[in-house]
């Protein structure tokens, strides 16, 4: 049961940075006119934030 609501708490971290890194890069993308480009750099900077948020609440 333990193991259930932490990959919960995982997946809900991850889905968190990806948001705040679609939201940068979203941010950055409009204010550069190369939408495509930062919103992929979003998604990949909000999965790494999203980990390390992981690897803050497992300590």
């Amino acid at each position: 049961m333990n193991n259930d609501k932490s990959a919960s708490e995982n997946k809900n971290n991850i889905g968190t940075g990806i948001a705040i890194g679609v939201a940068i890069g979203t941010a950055i993308g409009a204010s550069t006119g190369n939408m495509g480009v930062w919103v992929a750099l979003g998604i990949a900077l909000g999965t790494s934030i999203g980990m390390t948020m992981n690897k803050n609440a497992r300590c």
